[in-house]
């Protein structure tokens, strides 16, 4: 049975841009941001709207205390096995690991809402940019519920019995998380004599504080010098890209690792690679984050991000490094718009742009309108991937968590490719193999 979440978002600071107003949390000066605020939870997201903006910053700082935690044992990432391959997958920091690592994993013991437990427990991890925990015991009384907070309430999220056990929490910006039991009114005593009640915490994720991007490896996709920019530096210069790169989205998985991923088609349909995810287990636990973008070119300020969960995974292929899936709560990511597979197979020097989230980052697109065409084009059509013929590879710079992005024509803007390796060239599965491929499904 699916966990039901709510959210409840308080007020903020309004900050007033062309045509939107929102929150903002202050960043230190010199800082450079790198985590906002939510507004949506599972199933259906309510709450803030895409237009309410926050601070790309290392929030507020609450001490830990020695009853905060117990001491964390870190434990080993879930990245999946290396491709037998020269080249690295994007998604990685090293060409030998799986998908992009942004954080930590640590273990921790502790049992709310227990007879004579407390209610309430506050994991706190000074600096860290986002804070997931995760429930391997949800046992409580019809009427109960446990939500998982920030200190100041502003970003909630609920569940309650119907919610299975061993399952992650939808993921809290800051460097604490509040889990607070709420019981209903007991007039029976039943919590007295049954024994067996309590809210277990196995793990916490823990969010670095600082971008990944500044981890090794970045720069091995980076062909030449990085001249990608913030998504919205292209809203008025070319608002065509701008537009389609709404449909891309960041995705956190297993609470610290990450890809990017987009919606195909006009349908509840989300694609992204292989070696991102395979199973709808996999995309059950996977936070899928829309309009997380910097409010401004070149600013910190960045929109408050919709974030829905992953559902169902409707195919997925290895050899040609995609997994289908859907997401719990489409309704509130439907206003992104979609792209659509080029069933025409691109030609050398055809104009490309990627719009990705490498490393995390905010959206960010390669491939200026205008530049010259073999820093962002098609180099080989005909490009061996996993398997002879099914790649396209260009120069577009890309970094790992790029994994997933779309490769956009300039001339169709339909999606020619499916990125997956790095490397100068980089190259993504032909899109037009993926449109008959998983043309039953879009």
């Amino acid at each position: 049975m699916r966990r039901r979440t709510g959210i409840v978002i308080g007020t903020c600071t309004a900050l007033a841009l062309v045509g939107t107003a929102g929150s903002v949390v202050s960043a230190g000066a010199g800082v450079r941001p790198s985590e906002v605020g939510l507004s949506a939870a599972r199933p259906s997201p309510v709450g803030s709207t895409p237009a309410e903006v926050g601070r790309r910053a290392v929030p507020h700082v609450t001490p830990t205390t020695a009853a905060s935690v117990t001491k964390p044992d870190i434990l080993p990432s879930a990245s999946s096995s290396a491709p037998a391959r020269a080249r690295g997958l994007e998604s990685t920091t090293t060409r030998s690991a799986g998908r992009q690592r942004i954080g930590e994993l640590l273990r921790v013991d502790r049992l709310l809402g227990n007879v004579g437990g407390p209610k309430r427990q506050e994991f706190a991890y000074p600096g860290a940019s986002y804070v997931k925990v995760h429930f391997d015991r949800l046992t409580m009384l019809p009427g109960d519920y446990v939500t998982v907070s920030n200190p100041e309430r502003t970003e909630s999220y609920r569940y309650d019995e119907s919610d299975p056990d061993g399952r992650w929490a939808m993921s809290i910006t800051g460097d604490t998380a509040v889990v607070e039991v709420h019981r209903e009114i007991d007039p029976l005593g039943l919590r007295d004599i049954t024994g067996d009640l309590g809210i277990g915490i196995d793990q916490v994720a823990r969010g670095d504080s600082r971008r990944a991007a500044a981890r090794p490896g970045r720069e091995e996709s980076v062909c030449g010098t990085d001249t990608s920019s913030d998504a919205v530096c292209y809203e008025s210069k070319d608002p065509v890209a701008y537009t389609k790169s709404k449909a891309t989205a960041r995705l956190l998985i297993n609470g610290t690792e990450l890809c990017t991923g987009w919606r195909v088609g006009a349908k509840n349909r989300m694609i992204t690679n292989n070696h991102c995810l395979t199973t709808s287990g996999e995309a059950y636990d996977t936070e899928v984050w829309f309009n997380y973008q910097c409010a401004k070119c070149g600013g910190y300020d960045v929109f408050k991000p919709t974030k829905v969960w992953g559902d169902q995974v409707l195919a997925t292929d290895k050899t040609y490094d995609y997994t289908l899936f859907t997401v719990a709560g489409f309704e509130s990511i439907e206003k992104f718009g979609y792209l659509t597979l080029d069933t025409v197979r691109p030609r050398k020097g055809q104009e490309l742009y990627v719009p990705q989230h490498p490393s995390g980052e905010p959206a960010r697109i390669s491939g200026s309108k205008g530049e010259a065409a073999g820093n962002c084009a098609v180099d080989n059509p005909d490009y061996t991937g996993y398997a002879a013929h099914s790649d396209v590879s260009y120069f577009c710079d890309t970094a790992g968590g790029s994994s997933g992005s779309p490769v956009i024509s300039r001339a169709t803007n339909r999606v020619v490719a499916l990125h997956h390796f790095g490397g100068c060239p980089n190259s993504g599965v032909r899109g037009d193999l993926l449109a008959g491929r998983l043309r039953t499904y879009l």
